[in-house]
């Protein structure tokens, strides 16, 4: 925001106009385009703490204190003197010196000026009927309860003589579950004001247990003047997913405070507000279009009320939309926090309009997406074995691709005996998974063991893990290398296997780096890698050639395909040299391919030899039958 301070005459002009870059508009849109948390998480203040410890608001006590009333006499015993406490006086002591001074600098409890009348803004002693709603977002670090440590949390909301039990939706095995949930509750002040927020523990055997609680003194907060009924927004919108709330609108809770503070104004002007002594200016709209020219006369009024602490004696800060931090105790374990509890209340009068609907903080639903991918073939893999016969180097290759994990994990078939690092597989993975696409994490709910009464969900980052292997047929297989893709940022692949190279993997922002949600496919070359012990330098242990292609559930099951080299759309079979084979499976072509190729002159050399040796063993054998022959003349 831009402010802007000129001073006209007795008038002071203050210039409020919000300018917003375009990244940020961006930024702003994606965010109301999201679910209850983004919207939490961008737009809203989100306080560490509870409200009352913000120092601008001084704990809803600046004129409305609270005094307990005790019975008997105190006996040092802090167990003793709790339970003499019979019941709550809410009030306020003030002393003036009457005649009151002109020039007084004083403000009555509720904020006016004295001059005015010493009880001027008191609340009327009516009961007062109040519609209440209590947006329960998340709970974190809760105290485990369970001896697996975990715990099974639900809410129990208590107001008077109401109870609200959320049982039934118990979280299983979380210490930092999401909520989600809003609670619409009626109250009547004074006699309803506490209000009471538990988290238990769910068990299924015995009674629950109660983890730790906070408790909300509501009639503080709605008599402050503070406003802290419902948060002033960041912006007046009449529809969408940031609609305006409170039944009021700016304009009217402007006329209301300065009704209230007998300050003069609220006057109205194209561009313009004028509040007491103060001229407040913001961007002239076109007057022709009436709508328009309301929403921005709603939005110079909202941008006085988040200014309304500047405004001289009556003026203090108005509590903004946003989300409260709050402990959790529990009276077994006194002064030891069990756990956090993020919410925020709405209040509205029932002689009020009625409220428009809750803000639907449900958690986010996951969406479905299935990931295809095909290992086409791999290039100058480590060659890790010795030839039985020959003593070549080579390598029985294969490629494991998984992403939640073993459960998932996928194998190519092997290429065997290959003797340069290439292996064809033509082999294609269907990885299907849940996404959150605000947190960039997929949601896996399977049950932890055999056991367990409940599926227990956990979130993992988006990555596709690719690894290659040497298959040993007579002892474990070695490991060869392995690729991690970020699903949200990972480096195109390169065109050919000479462009591969481990500086593709570089996180320094000098390589290029895109996205599968966002392109949908890529094909391309990828490098396999190593670390080298008591070195943080990568070896290169291979290369890829794989493509991805990410779908919707909706996009696969319209366009199906098989797994491996199967039916439907199948892969064509990967063109191997007739040397990929099990020599132990194959002995006619372990001749061919092994013995022959690689000793083909010797054993030549070896059945001249023999036919030689054959040739001169029948001479010799035959030469003394013959010589007699002749000498006998037979």
């Amino acid at each position: 925001s831009e402010k802007k301070l000129t001073f006209r005459g007795a008038a002071k002009t203050v210039s409020l106009a919000s300018k917003l870059s375009p990244k940020t508009q961006r930024k702003k849109e994606k965010t109301n385009a999201n679910t209850a948390q983004l919207k939490i998480a961008g737009l809203l203040k989100v306080y560490p703490n509870e409200l009352e410890s913000q120092p601008e608001f001084n704990g809803f006590k600046e004129w409305l204190h609270t005094f307990e009333l005790y019975r008997g006499k105190k006996t040092g015993e802090a167990e003793d003197d709790d339970s003499r406490v019979v019941g709550k006086f809410k009030g306020s002591l003030k002393i003036y010196k009457i005649p009151l001074p002109p020039d007084i600098e004083d403000t009555t409890i509720t904020g006016g000026d004295p001059s005015y009348g010493l009880f001027q803004g008191l609340p009327s002693n009516d009961p007062l009927h109040v519609l209440v709603r209590v947006y329960i977002v998340k709970a974190s670090d809760l105290h485990p309860a369970d001896i697996n440590g975990k715990a099974d949390p639900y809410i129990v909301l208590r107001l008077g003589k109401t109870t609200l039990n959320d049982k039934d939706n118990y979280i299983s095995k979380q210490l930092n579950p999401v909520f989600g949930k809003c609670f619409e509750v009626d109250a009547t002040f004074p006699m309803d004001s506490l209000l009471t927020i538990q988290i238990y523990d769910w068990d299924l055997v015995g009674s629950d247990d109660l983890i730790g609680e906070t408790r909300i003194d509501l009639e503080n907060r709605f008599y402050s003047r503070h406003r802290a009924t419902v948060g002033i927004a960041d912006k007046y919108e009449i529809c969408g997913y940031n609609a305006w709330r409170d039944p009021m609108k700016p304009t009217q809770i402007l006329a209301k405070l300065c009704k209230e503070n007998k300050i003069e104004g609220p006057y109205f002007n194209p561009g313009k507000i004028r509040v007491g002594n103060r001229i407040f200016t913001g961007p002239i709209e076109d007057s022709s279009d009436e709508n328009a020219r309301r929403i921005a006369e709603e939005n110079l009024a909202l941008a006085i009320l988040k200014h309304w602490e500047e405004i001289p004696k009556v003026g203090c800060k108005l509590v903004p939309e946003h989300v409260e931090t709050r402990p959790l105790y529990n009276s077994d374990k006194p002064g030891i926090e069990q756990g956090k509890l993020e919410m925020w209340v709405d209040m509205f009068p029932m002689d009020m309009p009625p409220p428009g609907p809750q803000v639907d903080i449900s958690p986010r639903k996951p969406t479905s997406y299935e990931l295809r991918v095909i290992i086409w073939n791999t290039d100058d893999v480590v060659l890790e074995d010795d030839a039985f016969f020959t003593g070549e180097k080579m390598s029985d290759i294969y490629v494991k691709g998984w992403i939640k994990g073993p459960d998932d994990m996928q194998s190519t078939d092997i290429h065997y005996r290959s003797l340069t690092g290439e292996g064809n597989f033509n082999w294609r993975f269907i990885f299907p998974f849940d996404y959150l696409v605000a947190e960039e994490k997929i949601v896996i709910s399977r049950k932890e063991n055999l056991f367990s009464w409940d599926q227990t969900e956990t979130k993992i980052p988006a990555r596709l893990n690719l690894q290659v292997w040497d298959a040993d047929h007579f002892s474990a297989d070695d490991f060869l290398g392995a690729l991690t893709l970020d699903l949200n940022q990972f480096p195109r692949g390169a065109k050919s296997s000479k462009q591969c190279t481990l500086g593709m993997l570089k996180q320094d922002g000098s390589v290029p780096q895109m996205s599968l949600f966002k392109h949908k496919r890529v094909k391309g070359w990828w490098p396999f890698h190593v670390k080298n012990e008591g070195e943080d330098e990568m070896e290169l242990t291979g290369k890829v050639e794989a493509e991805l292609h990410l779908l919707t559930a909706e996009e696969a099951e319209k366009h199906q395909a098989g797994m491996a080299r199967n039916e439907p759309d199948p892969l064509e079979k990967p063109n191997r040299p007739d040397s990929s084979f099990i020599w132990f499976l194959s002995p006619l072509k372990s001749i061919r391919y092994i013995l022959w190729h690689q000793y083909k002159w010797v054993i030549l050399k070896a059945i001249l030899l023999m036919l030689l040796i054959l040739m001169v063993g029948l001479f010799f054998y035959n030469m003394p039958g013959y010589m007699v022959k002749k000498m006998m003349g037979a």
